[in-house]
């Protein structure tokens, strides 16, 4: 690893909260009623500090099959949040299909070597939780304010406590990297932690958290499948059936029943 993963985790926040702060300048927005500030912190604990930083430094010292199971826990923690935080009340049939995903991802990840439980496990528990509580609040958030609303505020919010933790570790560990890393580093800074944010809180609000979030059980079969066309990794049996169960039970997801308290997304996006 050429950049440190607290660098990496909490640096790409800094990116696209100064993009954010560009926007919401651009636009003229102006600054959110106090009784949200609570709920933009827990997204901002969530899914701007917490995910990226503990899943980075879990996944130093775990390997490439661990992060399928990251992904894999992380849509039925979701739908869980999504129960107590926005009390949405998924079907028996919904739960039943997103076991069925996550008992496909997670043996698919067995079978690709994921092997033993080890210290950095509790990392990545801790990451799934933060995150699926970051996705059910922000997406609640979202059918009042609007998805990228959420999100731009959110970064915002963080700033002050991630700014001088990642100067500290840039000044600890430097920031020496190839341009193959500095190319990657802006993408998750510029795609995943904030343009990308716009349409996946927009489809929270507008899908439901717990429909919406298992649509990510697809992720680590779909990157494996990439992989293949874009490097040319090899995709086994083992990888197409896991594919084939994920996205049966995605579709049987989608499909099911969710009742929410809410329904509709804010003309706010």
């Amino acid at each position: 690893m050429q950049l440190d993963s607290t660098v990496v985790g909490l640096g790409r926040a800094v990116v696209a909260a100064a993009l954010a702060l560009g926007v919401l300048i651009w636009r003229r927005e102006p600054i959110p009623p106090r009784h949200l500030w609570s709920r933009i912190g827990i997204v901002a604990a969530g899914v701007v500090v917490g995910f990226p930083l503990f899943s980075a430094v879990a996944l130093r010292h775990l390997s490439a099959a661990h992060s399928a199971v990251i992904v894999g826990l992380l849509p039925a923690a979701t739908a869980v949040m999504a129960v107590l935080r926005t009390h949405e009340r998924p079907s028996p049939g919904f739960w039943l299909a997103s076991v069925a995903g996550l008992a496909a991802v997670l043996l698919f990840a067995s079978a690709e070597g994921a092997g033993m439980p080890q210290v950095a496990d509790g990392l990545v528990l801790v990451a799934v939780v933060l995150g699926a509580l970051g996705y059910a609040e922000g997406g609640a958030l979202a059918r009042e304010i609007g998805g990228w609303r959420v999100i731009c505020w959110a970064l915002i919010a963080a700033v002050p406590f991630i700014l001088p933790v990642v100067a500290a570790a840039a000044a600890r560990s430097g920031i020496a990297a190839g341009p193959a890393a500095w190319v990657a580093f802006a993408y998750v800074s510029v795609i995943s932690m904030f343009l990308g944010f716009f349409a996946w809180y927009r489809g929270l609000a507008a899908g439901g958290v717990a429909r919406i979030a298992q649509l990510q059980l697809a992720q680590p079969i779909l990157t494996l499948m990439w992989s293949a066309i874009l490097v040319r990794e090899h995709v086994g049996a083992i990888t197409v059936a896991a594919a084939v169960l994920v996205l049966a039970s995605v579709a049987m997801t989608q499909r099911a029943r969710v009742f929410r308290a809410t329904p509709g997304i804010s003309s706010a996006d």
